[in-house]
């Protein structure tokens, strides 16, 4: 697995990746559409979104963590806020909530919004996102047995990365050596991408499986030049 310093990993300037951030969210966050046009409110209220995820992913990277939590919190707040206005079962949202405050660090945030995804219908969808929304709210409640099955229906779908079900799944089972392949393979997969949110190389998902796993004692040893 390619390290920091590789000759072949490139090296990134986390200040101009926060700084381009910054300046879309000023940009984005003055073109927000009022209230009564709600579908273009929706979509941009999603681009501000990713926007401050982007940002709050920069500041991880130089380990500002105080500071990120401040953009993760934003970037919660817009995807709450756009899942309101968005067409049914935009599961997208509701996880992008959930995994932006675990980034934060905010797990009494986390919780109460694992309890709205829940509310929402997530545990009773049949797509693989809807299940992946049920899955992750669950594991953040610690509701772990009520998270297998849905981890179990992701993991074996063509249309769902299995590593990210399995690694899931191990976490809902504790079982520890598992979930460290499966959070291994997540991380590769990371690595194997030419593109990212916002254009931002952070293995996020692996940070928010990273959390959830430091929660049971069962977070593994893992570096590459997407993580913090």
């Amino acid at each position: 697995m390619p390290q920091p310093g590789d000759d072949n990993s490139p090296q990134q300037d986390w200040a101009a990746h926060l700084e381009r951030e910054e300046r879309r969210y000023r940009d984005g966050e003055g073109r927000l559409p009022a209230a009564e046009d709600g579908n273009e409110r929706e979509r941009q209220l999603t681009r501000l979104a990713n926007v401050a995820s982007g940002a709050g992913l920069a500041l991880l990277m130089q380990r500002r963590d105080d500071d990120a939590t401040q953009w993760f919190r934003r970037a919660a707040g817009h995807y709450r806020e756009s899942f309101d206005l968005a067409p049914p079962e935009s599961w997208g949202r509701p996880i992008g909530v959930v995994k932006a405050l675990v980034l934060a660090g905010d797990w009494e945030g986390a919780e109460a919004a694992a309890r709205w995804t829940l509310g929402t219908g997530a545990a009773e969808a049949a797509s693989p996102i809807g299940r992946y929304a049920a899955a992750l709210a669950l594991l953040v409640l610690g509701r772990d047995e009520e998270a297998r099955p849905h981890a179990d229906a992701i993991r074996l779908r063509d249309d769902f990365p299995p590593a990210v079900g399995d690694a899931l799944a191990f976490l809902a089972a504790e079982d520890v050596l598992g979930y460290a392949d499966a959070a291994e393979a997540v991380l590769e997969s990371f690595e194997a991408r030419s593109e990212y949110l916002e254009d931002i190389p952070v293995a996020d998902t692996v940070l928010v499986l990273q959390a959830l796993a430091a929660r049971r004692g069962m977070a593994t040893q893992l570096s590459s030049p997407l993580l913090p």
